[in-house]
This record gives C-alpha cells, sequence and structure tokens, in this order.
C-alpha cells in the first residue's frame, strides 16, 4: 500500500483471482441459519429425597429401655417398633386414666374426664392398641431399665425411604443457559449396574456453589430395587436446541485475539468482517 494509505494493522479487500484460490485451497461456504444443539455434560450424585426423610422423636421426657434399631444404614418397615421407652409422665398419665375409669365404671356414667385422659395418652404416643391393653389388664405399662436420658426434642433416629431418591448434577456456569426445569438428560451410574436411563430437571437451585463455580440442578428417580445408592457418583449429559442462529465454519473465524474476523467473498474479492460470536462448538459457531 503507498505510504500514508493505510496502517499495517488496518484491514482491506483483497482481489483473488480463481487460479490462486484453487491452489490455497480456500473454500467458500454459504452462511446459514440453524438452530445448534449444546452438549453438556456434569457430574451427578445420588442423594435422599429430602421430602421422604422421617426423624424419629418422642412426645415426652423420659429415657430410652430398650433400642430396636441401633446400627445405621438398617432396613426399617413401616410399622416395625423402634424404641421402648420409660416416662415418668407418660406412666402417671396411665394411672390417673386407669382410676378415672374405675370410678365412672361403678357409677356407670362414662365421663368427659375418661375420654379427655383417652384422648391425652394418645399425644403422648401411644396408639389405640396400647391403650385397649391396659384397659383390660388394668395395669399401666412401666419400663425401668435406664439406658440414656432423652428429651422430647432429642431426635432418636432419622429414617429415610430409599425407594425413590434425588440425583444433583453440578452444571458449569458456561453452560447454565442449556438447563432449566423439565430438560432432558441422560443419566448413567455404572456403579450401580444399572443401565443409562433418562429424566427431566424437577428443579433448579437458586445460587451457584461457590467453590466449584457450579449451578446444581435436581432429578427425582424411582429405585425399587436400591441400586442407586446415597453417595453413589455418575453423569448427567444434557442436549439443548437452542433457537435458530447465524453459523459459520469454525474454521472461517480468524481470531487475532483483540478481535474475530470474517472473509466474505463478493465478487473476486475477500472482505474482512468483524464479528461477535456466541455459542462455539466443534466445528460451527454462532456469529
Amino acid at each position: 500500500a503507498p505510504t500514508g494509505s493505510a496502517s499495517t494493522h488496518d484491514r482491506i479487500p483483497v482481489d483473488v483471482t480463481a487460479s490462486p484460490l484453487q491452489e490455497l485451497d480456500i473454500r467458500l461456504e454459504v452462511v446459514r441459519r440453524e438452530s445448534l444443539t449444546q452438549s453438556v455434560r456434569a457430574v451427578a450424585t445420588v442423594v435422599p429425597d429430602e421430602s421422604r426423610i422421617s426423624h424419629v422423636h418422642t412426645r415426652v421426657a423420659g429415657w430410652v429401655e430398650q433400642l430396636d434399631i441401633n446400627t445405621t444404614g438398617e432396613l426399617v418397615r413401616a410399622g416395625q417398633p423402634l424404641a421402648r421407652i420409660f416416662s415418668q409422665e407418660l406412666l402417671s398419665s396411665q394411672t390417673e386414666y386407669l382410676a378415672a375409669r374405675k370410678t365412672t365404671s361403678a357409677s356407670g356414667i362414662m365421663s368427659v374426664v375418661v375420654a379427655s385422659g383417652r384422648t391425652r395418652l394418645t399425644v403422648l404416643g401411644m396408639t389405640p392398641a396400647d391403650i385397649d391393653a391396659i384397659e383390660q389388664t388394668g395395669e399401666p405399662k412401666r419400663l425401668v431399665t435406664v439406658v440414656a436420658p432423652v428429651d422430647p426434642s432429642t431426635t432418636l433416629l432419622t429414617i429415610a425411604d430409599l425407594s425413590r431418591v434425588w440425583i444433583l448434577a453440578e452444571v458449569p456456569d458456561a453452560n447454565i443457559s442449556a438447563v432449566r426445569v423439565g430438560t432432558r438428560a441422560q443419566l448413567d451410574f455404572p456403579g450401580s449396574g444399572l443401565a443409562p436411563f433418562a429424566a427431566r430437571i424437577d428443579f433448579v437451585y437458586p445460587t451457584l456453589t461457590e467453590r466449584t463455580r457450579t449451578l446444581r440442578v435436581r432429578f427425582s428417580a424411582a429405585n425399587p430395587g436400591g441400586g442407586l445408592r446415597p453417595g453413589l457418583y455418575g453423569t448427567a449429559a444434557f442436549e439443548s436446541a437452542g433457537q435458530a442462529v447465524i453459523t459459520v465454519p469454525r474454521d472461517a473465524v480468524v481470531d487475532t485475539g483483540l478481535q474475530q474476523r470474517v472473509f466474505v467473498a463478493t465478487g473476486d474479492r475477500f472482505e474482512p468482517r468483524a464479528v461477535t460470536l456466541g455459542v462455539q462448538l466443534a466445528d460451527r459457531v454462532e456469529v
């Protein structure tokens, strides 16, 4: 270029004839509009379903006399006895209830005191079968062996129903736009012995994990055989189709580090055009 016509950093059109075009193996392609499918892989972890966790408390102050479930991870079935406690409050309430029954039985009239006494025993945690038993024997149930002090605020046991579990996936912050409630993913847990299965996101957590800069999303999965054990690691693979956008081959972009450009063929000339890039895939890129 003549002196003063252009600096060495300016981009100007270049005339190219057919012969150099073939010798340089330059390919031309029409810019097209398409929907880019973005693939995202994230680490996934099995955890208990928080809505299926039960915390067992006593309703009275007392002491644990016998703990029927005493091993972490032990299988518990509905209706199974968990512990037996001694409570002075519960013992006194039983005694008062039986005394009220004897008094009303002699008069032949069922009083409000008896009804309220039965209600009190129910509120304190006795089952109808337990109350019927002390009515038949006329003796309160009393346990005396003291092992550990118990308070109504003390959690005796925590029971998790693992017939359905949660799966948490950590999505990198660069791929957050690819996931939302209802997004489908392929979940794979090789250590479970189960085949990969599909699921949809049912909850997206409102904040990012600061340490890893990831967004946590949650799936819910049936676990009838117990193969999805809490703590098990796997992967979640997402594929999301975005809106139709303008795309060019990735090789067509010249990246100077400060700016990205493409060369547009206009007749026998190539004109450099500055562009702003969007989603970048292996072979194509959004402009």
